[in-house]
């Protein structure tokens, strides 16, 4: 509820007011608030670094073989 507490406002001048403040709850409840927690970063799983923890093969004979069939 919203209670004038000093003042005289027109009726336009309350219905410009209440506007403004019922913008606002529904911008706060879509959570398009400018305060909201920035997102939280990609899992480990997505890094790119974990592709290429093990060293590629060195070329040479067969080494096609080897970048498929580990061992």
């Amino acid at each position: 509820m919203i209670k004038v507490i000093r003042g005289n406002p027109t009726p336009e001048e309350l219905a410009a007011a209440l506007t403004v403040v019922q913008a606002r709850v529904r911008a706060t409840a879509d959570g398009s608030d400018a305060t909201a927690a920035p997102p939280e970063p990609p899992a480990a799983w997505s890094a790119p670094d974990r592709v290429l923890r093990e060293r590629l093969p060195q070329p040479g004979p067969r080494s096609w073989a080897r970048t498929y069939w580990p061992g």
